[in-house]
Parts: structure tokens; sequence; C-alpha cells
């Protein structure tokens, strides 16, 4: 028989949050690029995320299908998983006259950067595994 007690929460290891270079233009008094931090969510929170943003599409015959906004869910996703700098802050998006995480995300990163930021949450929220791979699983 096994022992169940590695699988205790008590005795799983900590899941550190990561540094990350966003982007070279944001620098301290040193003029060295600020680290972002990014955290990992749980499978419930992502469940519920991936809910938000899924929307049921109504075909020929009244067939229902649910479709993931991807757009969407990778914008929330990046948000949720961003701890600094702080998306929710009031200060920041007045300054960039916008009214929510995502849409501060979108205003701090250009497009090369957003498309690596969202590489990166993605890849510290287990989702390592290339595309290619992704495809090839799908069709065996």
């Amino acid at each position: 028989m096994s022992d169940l007690s590695m699988f205790l929460k008590a005795n799983a290891l900590p899941v550190e949050n990561v540094k990350f270079i966003a982007s070279k233009r944001f620098v301290d008094a040193k003029k060295k690029p600020i680290e972002w931090e990014i955290k990992v969510i749980e499978t419930d929170v992502d469940e519920l995320l991936r809910k938000e943003c899924t929307k049921t599409i109504v075909g020929k015959r009244g067939k229902r299908t649910a479709e993931l906004d991807v757009d969407k869910y990778s914008a929330k996703l990046c948000a949720m998983c961003t701890v600094f700098p702080n998306l929710n802050s009031a200060e920041l998006q007045d300054d960039y006259g916008v009214k929510s995480a995502e849409a501060l995300l979108k205003k701090l990163l250009n497009s090369g950067e957003y498309t690596e930021y969202k590489a990166k949450v993605l890849e510290v929220n287990g989702y390592d595994v290339e595309m290619e791979e992704l495809v090839d699983d799908a069709k065996n």
C-alpha cells in the first residue's frame, strides 16, 4: 500500500512567483529593467475564468456549441496572474486612461511584449507544451 501522506497539503512544495522582464522600457533609477512578478492561479479559478470567457453559439438546426474567446481569456489570465505591477491600481489606470487591469496591461506593453508576456504567463501556469505537440496529441 502506498503512502498518501506525500500528497497532503502540508507536504506540497510551495509554488513560487516568477520574476520576468516584460519590457525594457520600464527601468529603475539605475536604468535597469524592472522585473514583473507573475503568480500561478488555482485550477478552480482558471475554470471559472474559462467559463466567463466562453460563449454559446447557436448554429444550424439550433445546435449549440461552446466557444472560448481566447483573446479575452488570455487578457484576463495575464491580468489575474500579474502580482507586480499592480494592474488594479486606480492611479495607474487613470494615468493610462483605462478602467480595467486587462486594458492597462495592453497599454503598458507593446504588441510584441504582450505576446511574450502571454506566453510567459501560460508557461508559469503549466502550459509549457508546444502548440505543435498539442495538435499532434489531438490527432492521435
